[in-house]
């Protein structure tokens, strides 16, 4: 199974693109994992300077925006199994 991060400190951005990685993972009838992010030392390891950021098979896919579940879908469409 897949593992998708959201590397962020919570804040309203970093929300906002876990609920649409949700949406995404509806919309392509996929099954994965979520697991947040938000210790700073460890976003930091990851090489992002702009959060939010999603990181899927540990590398990082996009940082610095939140595009919406159609965007992320097909930005995600090859790292998961329906």
């Amino acid at each position: 199974m897949t593992v998708f991060k959201v590397l962020g400190t919570g804040c309203k951005n970093c929300r906002a693109l876990e609920a649409n990685l949700y949406e995404a993972l509806d919309l392509l009838a996929a099954k994965a994992r979520v697991e947040k992010v938000e210790d700073y030392p460890a976003i930091l390891g990851y090489g992002v300077s702009a959060t939010p950021a999603l990181v899927a098979g540990e590398k990082v896919l996009l940082s610095g925006r939140v595009p919406g579940p159609e965007q992320l879908a097909r930005l995600i469409a090859a790292y998961v199994q329906p």
